[in-house]
């Protein structure tokens, strides 16, 4: 195993002494006051020290060669337009966004889910953003700790650690670390206006409208898998004009059973869409569960979908309120 560890990592080191001394240009998706980085000039910004979930990393420049994993890590630095500072991703749940498809496409896949460690060292990278824990998950050898020994930092989406509800407030402090991590601060504030346009544009529609008791399905038989009031998803149906029934479970998501769903009576039923199991087949699953006959959402058959893409914390959230909203409260938006 050591073998097979140690000529990566020596790459590595050594792809990074190259870079070091015969940089000139400036650096792929930098912001213009770092383009004097690679000279050994003060880069505007930096050093910068950031703790995230526990772990302070001090960076002296913006990475040039990171990893994203999660389609909302990926996303976050694809609309910051950081795609040149991007050497792979991985572990992706739906479609990337159309609005960044081309910078995607030139960006390599290293795994349809998580990669190995070895294969993280083979792109030689200098950093690695992770949407969910499970990015660097100890006992698969891609801990945080580990990937420090290797001289990679790392960042993980604060969903992963909060401290206190997960509100849009935190959506915009994370893509802010990002743009503050890799030198355009500038960029994600123009990100989160965008943001919050959509969001204002939703308020105003629903504004007035009584609120509607919303249960969410993400999966489950025996039972239900539902979201909870530690997540961005809890939140998002507040925006969107609900209540989430569970908002009262404290994480982001956990299981509770069919007969507490139907205690609860949901007026609304929020399917995240996303895996294997088409959305068809868990709607006819839910209308034939005999707990659940009762239970208003489901004598009227009112069902919103939601991709879990656009239920985690990210750029979609907006979106994704909107969605839901116009699901939920459609006379708002005729």
């Amino acid at each position: 195993m050591t073998s097979r560890r140690s000529l990566p990592l020596l790459l590595l080191l050594a792809s990074a002494l190259l870079v070091t001394g015969c940089g000139t240009g400036t650096q792929p998706g930098a912001s213009p006051a770092a383009s004097s980085s690679s000279t050994g000039s003060a880069v505007a910004g930096f050093p910068l020290t950031v703790t995230n979930c526990g772990v302070t990393t001090t960076f002296q420049r913006p990475p040039r060669r990171a990893v994203a994993l999660n389609q909302h890590a990926t996303e976050i630095m694809l609309a910051l337009g950081l795609e040149r500072s991007m050497v792979a991703t991985a572990y992706l749940d739906d479609r990337i966004l159309p609005e960044y498809g081309a910078a995607y496409r030139g960006i390599k896949v290293l795994a349809k889910e998580y990669p190995s460690y070895e294969a993280l060292l083979s792109v030689e990278p200098d950093f690695v953003y992770g949407g969910f824990n499970s990015a660097f998950d100890e006992k698969e050898g891609r801990g945080r700790a580990v990937l420090a020994r290797a001289g990679i930092d790392s960042h993980v989406n604060v969903e992963g650690c909060p401290t206190g509800p997960v509100t849009v407030t935190r959506a915009e402090d994370e893509i802010r670390a990002i743009g503050r991590i890799f030198g355009v601060p500038d960029r994600a504030e123009r990100q989160i206006t965008a943001m919050r346009g959509v969001l204002d544009g939703v308020k105003k529609k629903i504004d007035g409208a009584g609120p509607l008791k919303v249960f969410v399905y993400d999966s489950g038989e025996k039972t239900a898998f539902t979201a909870g009031g530690a997540g961005i998803g809890n939140e998002m149906i507040k925006l969107a004009g609900g209540t989430n029934l569970f908002g009262d479970l404290p994480k982001s998501f956990g299981d509770v059973s069919f007969e507490q769903v139907a205690e609860r009576a949901p007026e609304v039923i929020v399917i995240y869409d996303y895996g294997d199991e088409p959305l068809e087949d868990k709607k006819r699953f839910l209308l034939a569960n005999p707990a659940l006959k009762d239970v208003p959402a489901i004598k009227n058959r009112r069902f919103a979908v939601l991709p879990l893409s656009s239920a985690v914390l990210g750029v979609r959230v907006p979106s994704g309120v909107e969605s839901l909203a116009r699901q939920i409260h459609p006379d708002r938006f005729a």
